[in-house]
């Protein structure tokens, strides 16, 4: 996994004028930590003046699939930033903008969703994001800390108020504040009109609404940024230009790096390489170990980008893996604390339990797994329940596991050696099953034959 961050020069340092100010009172370490790429518009002594006391924040996402992924979370790791400084945050869930498409970063348009399908997602990214605000509370932020300076994230969804505005007076009163030449003049525009795809009018569209999202955000909250991707910018300039032309509060959009992997193409849904937050379609152990195997010349930049560890931590952690690669410290350091973010203690305990299983091959580790973890673990095993009788011996088991086509070539493959029982080799077919030894604590027995077949025998008395 790569982070693509590409900041004009102009921009880096007008940034870091304002935010060493800005972080001087410990307020946002944005910058120095690689989660800022650009401001629109350019920084200036009011933005200072602004982020000198509590303001409101929004990103947006579109519930087009049912789940957020990696790279929405580095949007909420810097919303997270922004709540620790006691700002106040807006998660909007785009139930009506889901249904239009954002053409930004697409090759076509996206195939349009049901309603109710939108609806489902959105009601799974609203607990997406409610689960990472709240273990980020009570796993995360210091528990010296008093809980009441973070301020509750509020959702919002954009349906609420599109299905309260005609097309006519949309278009009278917002519509009138769009110029089409800049609208044209957008990247995502630009690169689909010169497609062979072309765009619709429906997309072409999406930014007009997410501009008046931001506006009725404003109206609503006195929301003055805007958090988004970097592909997000035209979208946000779309809105800024209509808040200036109606005269209302200068507003200012904050834009971060794009989580690629290693050939640049965007990790999200649409590229079908998504890393999801929801359990079911990504584990925590899968989310674990996705960071576990990050290249070493990323991992210092990952933990500034998706942990709260403090730059002369991290400079710590390094050090300590520096000297000692094989330790992994800081890859282990990234897992833990990405896990512990997205699924809890519990799913890190569970992450943590099955990569110990994996790795270690002792019968101590596969003892403390459940049976789901187990058929986690071992991706594409059998799964059997069978009745524990006196005296069942290997043979009895491997037959009614349904391991071996006939006892023939099961006794023949097991004295070769080829069979073991909770990682540790059998030769004795007739050996009579025992507790701990064939039988684990938690009631499971794993049969491996050969090298790459499993089966997970769960034991009923």
């Amino acid at each position: 996994m790569i982070i693509r961050v590409i900041n004009r020069i102009y921009s880096i340092r007008k940034c870091s004028f304002v935010f060493q100010r800005f972080c001087a009172s410990n307020v946002l370490k944005l910058n120095e930590r690689g989660l800022l790429q650009d401001i629109f518009p350019p920084p200036s002594l009011n933005l200072q003046k602004l982020l000198s006391q509590p303001q409101c924040f929004y990103a947006g996402f579109d519930p087009t699939a049912d789940s957020l992924h990696i790279g929405n979370l580095l949007v909420l790791m810097t919303m997270l930033h922004c709540q620790r400084a006691g700002h106040q945050l807006i998660a909007l869930i785009g139930g009506a903008t889901a249904l239009i498409g954002d053409p930004s970063g697409k090759a076509s348009e996206r195939i349009a969703l049901p309603e109710g399908k939108v609806r489902d997602n959105a009601d799974v990214i609203a607990e997406n994001i409610t689960r990472i605000f709240q273990n980020h509370q009570k796993y995360i932020w210091e528990k010296n800390r008093d809980p009441n300076r973070l301020k509750p994230v509020k959702l919002v969804n954009n349906a609420d108020w599109y299905n309260n505005v005609s097309i006519t007076k949309f278009l009278s009163t917002a519509g009138r504040h769009f110029r089409v030449g800049a609208m044209l003049s957008r990247n995502s525009v630009q690169s689909r009109i010169n497609s062979e795809a072309g765009i619709s009018f429906t997309e072409f569209s999406y930014q007009v609404l997410q501009g008046y999202d931001w506006l009725h955000l404003l109206q609503t909250y006195k929301c003055r940024f805007q958090i988004g991707g970097s592909d997000q910018m035209g979208n946000i300039v779309s809105g800024h230009e209509l808040i200036s032309r109606m005269g209302l509060d200068e507003v200012f959009g904050l834009t971060i790096p794009l989580v690629t992997n290693e050939e640049g193409s965007k990790l999200g849904k649409t590229a079908g390489n998504a890393v999801w937050i929801t359990p079911s379609k990504t584990s925590p152990f899968e989310l674990y170990q996705f960071f576990m195997r990050v290249k070493d010349s990323e991992v210092e930049q990952l933990l500034k980008l998706f942990t709260f560890f403090s730059t002369e931590e991290i400079s710590q952690i390094m050090e300590k893996q520096t000297a000692k690669p094989e330790s992994r410290i800081a890859h282990r350091k990234l897992a833990q604390q990405v896990t512990l973010l997205v699924h809890g203690e519990n799913g890190l305990q569970s992450a943590e339990r099955i990569t110990a299983a994996l790795y270690s091959k002792s019968a101590d580790s596969l003892a403390q797994l459940q049976p789901n973890e187990l058929s986690e673990t071992f991706r594409g095993a059998t799964m059997v329940d069978i009745l524990l009788e006196p005296a069942t011996s290997v043979l009895d088991m491997v037959m009614k596991a349904n391991c071996f086509a006939n006892e023939n070539d099961a006794r023949r493959i097991i004295l070769a050696g080829g069979l073991h029982i909770n990682q540790v080799k059998c030769t004795d077919y007739t050996e009579i099953l025992s507790l701990g030894r064939h039988i684990l604590p938690n009631g499971i027995s794993l049969i491996r034959v050969g090298k790459k077949h499993h089966y997970i025998v769960k034991w009923m008395s």
